[in-house]
């Protein structure tokens, strides 16, 4: 009986000091939060860790909206973003358990219509391709975000984008083709890939509050407010981004709630109680890595990480840490961010929400995280080596301002009465813009969607204000031909042909 009580004494105390420990770690990693929000003057963030099935860190922080002081809480959504991604991947991994789709089908025999610029490519394209940004096409972003046309359309038009390299040898971060690989969720499945993530995967894993239109978000109502801090401006309020077009890229948003529940499935590979969302093998299928990773499309933590190989799975950016893989993705979407992490042999996982752009706390979070629950090691100071990373990048911002401004030729004026800049400009993928006078100097119109008031720089060079969906300045050069008429306008690295 003495023996049986200082078995049980044993245990009790066990059990008490991993708890103990694990307080510890998460008063930790909350006071590293804290800190950081201030320095980053985050306006609101959730963060929770997994750890072998079981919460270990789990809190929401700040204000959802600055205006109204209203909280953050366990059922704020914020957009998933880019780690959208993994959740369509798993989409295809049902369908390819269901029997009904395989990683190697060729695009084309799910949806006849696909093009690409490169008549081999679009020949060799497989459903795995469209996910791991090795195809060999030139990624096109401003399709979706200087237009609202449906995604049939926005597919149709990025047949026009360029081939960039030989298929499947090199890597181009590719919003468009997860868009695609939507599509092919709905040929094969018979239902659009929102409802299918629905049905599928929300419901089963208990993703209550998550919506796949980022347009349901005002339905639901409590969602965050999206914020930029301008290096002039301070902390703004940015336009939500719903480019539902391509919603399988990176439009699901969710609580914390949700990804509470979406990291135990995470951890618990692929199983969900008593039930199997995805076959063993299929599960495993979409952590291995599929494509490399080139050090220019890496993140810049990298610098801090120093990685000996970086790949890229079904969704999941990869690499070692510690002598351990970790899989993570970020996502970013115009005043919100996301990221999540798994280190899969040491069953952690980590997610972060952030409402402020390009908040890279995130990845203090999740590293600091990884130290504390994967390893047991407080001895990195992750906030600070990150801050200082970042904040090298935002003085080279502040000093690119200020050149920019020095570099301004002062008292210059437009080769052309203001008159001949009005007119129609084209661009074969990107559509058309429509340029008039405007009581500053020209409002540019992106097919009827995205409107930029802009004003007189110097010569024919325009610079936008920042009243517009981004807060954000944008450059428009004019270029003239000899015979004195306007003949294009160059933005974004594009050039938009006068044709009226």
């Amino acid at each position: 009986m003495k023996a049986y009580l200082l078995s049980l004494v044993s245990l009790l105390l066990i059990f008490s000091l991993v708890s103990a420990q694990q307080d510890t770690k998460a008063d930790l990693l909350n006071t590293m939060i804290e800190k950081g929000m201030e320095d980053w003057k985050i306006p609101g963030l959730v963060t929770v860790v997994v750890k072998n099935s079981e919460v270990a860190f789990k809190k929401a922080y700040g204000f959802k909206d600055l205006e109204s002081k209203a909280p953050v809480d366990e059922h704020t959504l914020f957009t998933m973003a880019s780690t959208t991604k993994a959740i369509v991947c798993q989409a295809l991994g049902i369908l390819v358990d269901q029997g009904k789709l395989q990683w190697t089908d060729k695009v084309r025999q799910h949806l006849p219509d696909f093009k690409l610029s490169d008549a081999f490519i679009t020949e060799e394209a497989r459903v795995q391709d469209l996910l791991t940004h090795n195809l060999g096409i030139q990624q096109a972003d401003l399709l979706w975000v200087m237009d609202s046309t449906s995604t049939k359309a926005t597919v149709q038009r990025f047949a026009l984008s360029p081939k960039t390299y030989p298929v499947r040898g090199g890597f181009d971060y590719n919003n468009i083709m997860y868009a695609i690989a939507g599509e092919v969720i709905q040929a094969v499945s018979g239902q659009h890939w929102t409802n299918f993530v629905k049905e599928n995967i929300f419901e089963p894993i208990g993703m209550d509050d998550a919506v796949a239109k980022s347009a349901d978000i005002f339905s639901k109502g409590n969602h965050a407010t999206p914020y930029l801090n301008d290096i002039e401006d301070g902390i703004v309020t940015v336009d939500y981004n719903l480019s539902d077009q391509i919603g399988a890229a990176g439009m699901i948003w969710a609580s914390l709630s949700d990804v509470s529940n979406y990291l135990h499935y995470l951890v618990n590979d692929g199983v969900v109680g008593k039930d199997t969302l995805l076959k063993k093998s299929t599960f495993e299928y979409m952590f291995k890595p599929h494509a490399f990773v080139t050090d220019a499309s890496f993140y810049p933590t990298q610098q801090l990480t120093k990685p000996h190989w970086k790949t890229y799975g079904l969704g999941w950016f990869q690499h070692d840490y510690r002598g351990e893989k970790l899989d993570f993705h970020t996502g970013s979407i115009g005043g919100l961010v996301a990221i999540c992490g798994i280190m899969r042999d040491k069953d952690v996982a980590v997610y972060v929400f952030a409402n402020l752009d390009h908040a890279e706390l995130r990845h203090a979070i999740m590293y600091k995280a990884m130290d504390l629950f994967a390893f047991d090691d407080n001895s990195r100071d992750w906030h600070k080596e990150i801050f200082d990373l970042y904040v090298d990048f935002r003085e080279q911002q502040e000093e690119d301002l200020k050149k920019s401004k020095a570099e301004r030729a002062a008292g210059t004026s437009t080769t052309l009465p203001m008159k001949a800049y009005e007119g129609t400009y084209e661009h074969p993928m990107l559509g058309q813009v429509n340029v008039k006078i405007s009581n500053r100097g020209l409002d540019i119109d992106f097919n009827n969607f995205k409107k930029l008031s802009t004003y007189h720089w110097h010569y024919n060079a325009f610079k936008s204000t920042k009243e517009n969906p981004f807060h954000a300045v944008m450059d428009f050069n004019f270029q003239i031909t000899t015979s004195g008429k306007v003949a294009s306008m160059e933005t974004f690295g594009e050039t938009f042909v006068k044709t009226k």
